[in-house]
Formats: structure tokens, sequence, C-alpha cells
């Protein structure tokens, strides 16, 4: 604007020593011309420096719908797969840091009972305790995991194992004898890896209504992975029936989802578990 200004003052009055007073009025006849030129020239520089609208935003692209879960088979819960390799890694490096005495495996029930029951958890501290629990996994991750260096290197005494709720819970058309299957391929695997190890096979805990399909696979997971306890190295423990109250129901104030269980109802898997656990121990 300043250089404009300059530009038409110039042409206006190219003698700065002129006498305005003094300088006929016909020197100044294109005055409103300069004045139209000044403003148009101001208003365009104006435009120029002025920052450009802001685009308009593109539209959200509409997400593709998630490809339907393809069908579970009898393979499908013991053909190894992984799932959360960030943990598993994690795990690997429990192994490095010393050795594991007490080993729980599973999955989100097994992986909550450090962080949601401190107090519980802290009473299998003296037994050299790791837990290599994942939230969601199903056999055939804990298959991946236990065939990938899970049980590489270390030497438990006793291994605490549940596993199979989320088999019958994630997909309508798992039956509950391949659940048990992957279970027992499970137990095998460990007996193959670890063969000083004794194995303490939980039964899957009760979940739901006690009249829900998802409590009826349960049961008949844990009607089969029972016959798996041997007397010795392999030895099976349902304490489902603590967690229900008269009615078969599982009580909000032990699993107010009535699958995972907050510190009281660690409490009560620790106190049904523990005489088998020392038995084992010896």
């Amino acid at each position: 604007m300043g250089n404009i200004c300059e530009l038409f003052r110039s042409r206006l009055i190219p003698d700065p020593s002129i006498d305005f007073v003094s300088v006929p009025m016909k020197r100044f006849s294109s005055l409103p011309i300069l004045a139209t030129g000044i403003l148009v020239a101001s208003t365009l520089q104006l435009h120029a420096q002025a920052p450009a609208a802001p685009a308009e935003a593109p539209a959200a692209a509409t997400p593709a719908p998630k490809p339907p879960k393809p069908p579970r088979t009898p393979e499908s819960a013991v053909t190894p797969s992984i799932k959360d390799k960030g943990r598993h890694d994690q795990f690997l490096e429990r192994i490095k840091k010393g050795p594991i005495g007490l080993l729980f495996l599973g999955d989100s029930i097994t992986d909550n009972f450090p962080g949601h029951a401190k107090p519980v958890w802290a009473k299998y501290e003296s037994y050299q305790v790791a837990d290599f629990g994942i939230g969601g996994d199903r056999t055939e991750h804990v298959l991946w995991r236990i065939t990938n260096g899970e049980l590489d290197g270390i030497d438990p005494k006793v291994l605490v194992l549940m596993i199979g709720t989320n088999n019958i819970g994630h997909f309508n058309d798992e039956k509950p004898e391949w659940a048990a299957t992957g279970v027992t391929k499970i137990v095998e695997t460990i007996r193959e890896k670890l063969p000083k190890t004794k194995i303490l096979l939980l039964g899957v805990f009760p979940r739901d209504g006690a009249n829900s399909p998802h409590r009826a696979g349960v049961n008949a997971i844990n009607q089969i992975i029972a016959k798996l306890d041997n007397g010795k190295t392999i030895r099976y423990l349902d304490i489902g029936k603590k967690f229900l109250d008269a009615n078969g129901e599982i009580p909000k104030d032990i699993m107010p989802d009535s699958l995972h269980p907050n510190e009281k109802g660690y409490e009560i898997w620790h106190d049904a578990m523990q005489p088998l656990l020392d038995e084992m121990w010896k």
C-alpha cells in the first residue's frame, strides 16, 4: 500500500516544493481519477494478501465391512495360530530374567489375575510365579505360543492351565468337543516339552446364566477334559461350583460380567486350588 500511494503522490505532485495554495485548481482536475485508482489498487493488494479460504475437508470414507469369520472346523482348535506377538515377546523376556517355579497359562481370566487381585497374587510370589495369560486367547493361540518358545528354557515344578472358554464364546459354531480336543493337544504338548513339570488342569470356569448355551458348552468341555487326570503328572480340578449361588447363578460381587473374576473371585480361586497345589508341590 505504501508503494502505491507513493507512486500516485509522485504523479500528482511531481515537485514537492510547489505551493498548493498558489497552484491553480486545474492542476488537480485529475484528482478524482487518481483517488479511484488508489482505492482500486489498495483493494486488489488487500485481496492478494488475504489468506485463501480453507478447503473443505474431504468426506470421511465409509469403512469397509469386516469380512465374516470363517466357519470353525474340528481342526481350528488344534491348529497353532498367532494372535499377540507383542505379549508373546514379553513372556520370552520374562524367561530370560530368571527361573519360573509356578507358571499360569491361559486367557484373560488368567491374564487379569496379577493386576485385578494383587494381594491374592502376592501369595504366589514365593513360588517364583509367572503369568503367561493373554486376553482373548483360544486353544489354537496357546498352542502357537508354547510351540514358539514360551516353554523353552524353563523347568517349572507346576503349570496351572485353564483355556477353552473363548473357543465357544467367540463362535456359535464351535462344538465343545473341538475345544476339548484343543485343550488335550495343549496338555500333550506341555508333557512333551516339560516332562518333569506337573500340570494342574483347571476346569473352565462357569460363565453367563445357569441356562445359557455357553454354560452348557463349558460343562461339556469339562466333562471331556476331566478324563486327562492321570493321578500323577496331570491333575484335573473343577472349582466352578465355588463361583455359583444356590440357584446356579454367578453373583455379581464375584464376577461382575459373569465371566471375569474380581478380587473376591480370585480369592475363591486361590483358596479352592491351594490344597491340590500344595500336594503337587511336594
